[in-house]
């Protein structure tokens, strides 16, 4: 599976719709919408997995950029949650 990360989507779009855009560079695998954990709202971001890495990385280049709904959508390729080093780790550097 090859993960992408799509963020500025319009607060209207639907998975349906954004898996529409991903397919016609593959076989999407699933599109997640992702949403605040209190309010259920849109964040304006989603994971999409595509079968083939290929296929993703075309995406990538094809999307990146491409206008939807009046906002232009920034996509690439999805980090492992892991990666982010110290941040959201529950540890606090000293300041001083």
């Amino acid at each position: 599976m090859f993960r992408i990360f799509v963020n500025n989507i319009p607060f209207s779009v639907t998975s349906g719709e954004l898996r529409e855009l991903f397919v016609k560079h593959g076989a999407v695998q699933s599109v997640n919408l992702l949403t605040d954990q209190y309010t259920d709202k849109p964040r304006g971001c989603a994971i999409v997995e595509m079968v083939l890495e290929k296929e993703g990385k075309a995406a990538i280049g094809a999307l990146d950029g491409y206008e939807m709904y009046g906002r232009l959508l920034a996509v690439g390729e999805a980090e492992e949650r892991g990666t982010l080093g110290s941040r959201g780790t529950g540890k606090r550097e000293k300041r001083w």
